[in-house]
């Protein structure tokens, strides 16, 4: 993948500057991300499997779709671009809905920081999994999981090498927003 230009952000997300995304891990600086969940009528969630090439958390379950914002985007456009990008389907904006967002920090290695805010998005799922069309750079596999399993997984500390290892509030934070749109 090229090396994409991002925002540098301070902590009332104002950008101080742009620079290269290697940079930006490089020093650690807060920049934004998005995050789009999607969900199903049926109660289930698409997750995708980070691919083996991934610096960060490779080989594991994460979020529908992720990533950076680009400078000039807005979290919208960003989300809509990745949605393409990683999974090929095409949405517009009123398919997404914003739930809030979310800063989270992981050191990877000595020279890789994530310090990002992550911009979440739910959306419904209406395309059969089997018709998506996966950017294997980023992507291994995507998979349905009911939320009830999900659940079960993260109360059973089953998450542990398997799923990113987001923060509790995090995953507290999107299944409650979610529950909220499958009932």
């Amino acid at each position: 993948m090229f090396d994409e230009f991002i925002d540098i952000l301070n902590n009332d997300l104002t950008v101080l500057k742009t620079c290269l995304k290697t940079e930006v891990h490089t020093y650690g600086h807060l920049h934004a991300s998005v995050h789009i969940w999607f969900y199903t009528n049926d109660c289930k969630l698409l997750i995708q499997k980070r691919s083996s090439n991934k610096i960060a958390f490779p080989n594991l379950w994460d979020v529908s779709v992720a990533g950076h914002i680009s400078t000039g985007e807005t979290s919208i456009t960003g989300a809509i671009r990745e949605v393409k990008e990683e999974i090929g389907l095409d949405i517009t904006a009123n398919e997404l809905l914003k739930i809030g967002s979310f800063k989270e920090q992981f050191q990877h290695k000595d020279d890789f920081t994530d310090n990002e805010i992550h911009h979440i998005y739910l959306c419904k799922l209406t395309k059969d999994i089997n018709l998506l069309k996966i950017q294997k750079e980023e992507v291994s596999q995507i998979k349905l999981i009911p939320i009830d399993e999900f659940k079960d997984q993260l109360k059973k500390h089953a998450f542990e090498n398997v799923f990113v290892p987001h923060y509790p509030e995090y995953y507290d934070f999107i299944l409650t927003n979610i529950d909220k749109q499958v009932t």
